[in-house]
């Protein structure tokens, strides 16, 4: 049975319509997931939504609907996100699913169990956009002297009777943790951060709310239920089968990662750990906080009115072109910016002009000049070093790179391997050999079939549908079948001067 794999996206918190950072986070996780299946894993990828919490209560109250009918609407829209990415996500969880309230109820009992829940009185700082607490030491002043989370989000006073989990219990557990396994938070900076975090003291974290019920209830405690962020993380469990489905869950948990946005790494690199912890439950592997996606170098919000509909977006550019474009242009951890003439140049110099038209050039002389019939490559010095560095790129330099996230680092070895292929061409002329030496031409469109396809395999996991489009018209020549006229993979997109942005 091949090895399993498992990953998890943000579950993120549909208060509002998916931006274009939902989709990016979402694209990367697909394209690790497709990455591993393609290196034989069994792959387990799951994301959800976070419907509980005063946040989404507001949010449905403003708008004057029922809460959960305001939360179906707005998973849906996270899952039609997802649908038109081609994000191939095994298993979505809603957390207002009975099977996720079954998990949270599991795991909170065997916290309880532990000794490590116990009933008290919050009072302190409280960011409902958040859904976080917060230290005096951790505000920040805003412009007018008011009172700010370390986020820039507005804190009020909050004193009401809650359960508090013994947090402080698990901070040399933790710290331990972080010295054993330098990996399980990634990248170096969001480690660094946490450390600090986790090294100057930890208080106890109150874990239930009174103040409204929108969430899981607390077991035997009425009139509470759980804190937003134990109820959000459990998804990751409920993902698996956890606490009933013992085959799936000894299968696929502990996790292998859990990709977040960096604003939550605190919650997946402390606060779920101690849970797990306390639970006497396997840890996850590793914890990536990846960076944030700029609209032109601001950050996006609402107010600013630069938020972008990454479904607009898909619909000017093209899904995966605007794939490869977020993954090839920011290195993934760091923070990055976008704007449409970014995607449009990128796309067109290196998807359309580069990879689209090697395709496009070789399949097209076989069509004309070979009846559609591909023919072997060839065994010429030049022929045999284009493969070798080809593959270099392919089977060892892509892999490396995506197994580590370095999606960026990846595609710039792919892009060198295109690049030898298209110099190859220019060098070889085989449209000169068409008549001066046929059997020439024939082998040097075959070795760049070979190239070709060995370059829509390594590339599959970023821009799928092209490649696959790509890949099976080389497979039907293979099997014997004359490949029909080739149609451009990559049409070049254009950006009238005019034009704004979508928002």
């Amino acid at each position: 049975m091949s090895e399993p794999f498992y990953i998890t996206t943000a579950i993120s918190y549909p208060n509002g319509r998916p931006h274009i950072g939902h989709a990016y986070e979402a694209i990367a996780g697909d394209a690790m997931a497709r990455f591993q299946r393609s290196r034989g894993r069994d792959v387990r990828l799951v994301g959800g939504t976070d419907e509980h919490g005063l946040k989404m209560v507001q949010a449905a109250r403003s708008e004057g609907r029922d809460t959960l009918e305001f939360a179906d609407e707005m998973s849906r829209h996270f899952r039609a996100m997802a649908e038109r990415f081609n994000v191939s996500y095994d298993v979505f969880v809603r957390t207002t699913e009975p099977r996720h309230e079954h998990a949270s109820v599991a795991i909170w009992e065997a916290m309880k169990a532990a000794g490590d829940l116990y009933l008290d009185r919050y009072e302190g700082w409280y960011s409902v956009r958040d859904e976080a607490f917060y230290d005096e030491s951790e505000l920040v002043e805003g412009e007018g002297g008011e009172k700010l989370s370390p986020q820039g989000t507005p804190v009020t006073w909050t004193a009401e009777e809650t359960w508090f989990f013994r947090l402080s219990k698990y901070q040399e557990p933790l710290l331990n943790l972080y010295r054993e396994n330098p990996e399980f938070i990634r990248p170096e900076t969001r480690r660094n951060e946490v450390l600090r975090f986790v090294e100057a003291g930890l208080n106890d974290l109150s874990v239930s709310r009174t103040s409204f019920d929108w969430g899981v209830p607390v077991p035997d405690s009425p009139g509470h239920v759980m804190y937003v962020w134990v109820d959000a993380l459990t998804t990751y469990m409920t993902g698996v089968g956890y606490p009933d489905n013992r085959q799936e869950y000894d299968r696929y948990w502990p996790a292998d990662v859990h990709l977040i946005g960096k604003d939550i790494v605190r919650f997946h690199a402390v606060y779920w750990p101690a849970f797990l912890m306390s639970a006497g439950l396997p840890l996850p592997k590793q914890v990536y906080g990846h960076g944030f996606l700029l609209s032109r170098g601001e950050k996006m919000s609402k107010s600013v009115g630069n938020v972008v509909d990454p479904m607009e977006l898909a619909d000017r550019f093209g899904v995966d072109p605007l794939r490869y474009f977020l993954l090839r242009e920011v290195p993934f951890g760091q923070d990055g910016s976008y704007s449409a003439e970014a995607i449009v140049n990128r796309a067109n110099a290196e998807l359309a002009n580069s990879f689209g038209n090697l395709a496009q050039r070789t399949l097209s002389m076989i069509y004309k000049n070979l009846d559609g019939v591909i023919p072997a490559a060839g065994e010429a010095s030049d022929d045999v070093q284009l493969l070798a560095q080809v593959r270099k790129a392919t089977l060892h330099e892509v892999p490396e790179a995506f197994d580590r996230f370095a999606f960026s680092v990846g595609i710039e070895a792919w892009l060198r391997a295109v690049f030898a292929c298209n110099g190859y061409v220019d060098a070889q002329a085989p449209w000169a050999l068409r008549k001066s030496d046929p059997d020439r031409m024939a082998a040097v469109l075959g070795t760049l079939v070979v190239a070709v396809r060995e370059l829509a395999r390594a590339i599959a996991p970023i821009i799928p549908e092209s490649a696959d489009k790509l890949l099976r018209l080389i497979a039907a020549g293979e099997s014997g079948a004359h490949i029909p006229q080739p149609i451009p993979l990559f049409p070049r997109l254009e950006l009238p001067g005019d034009e704004e942005e979508p928002a």
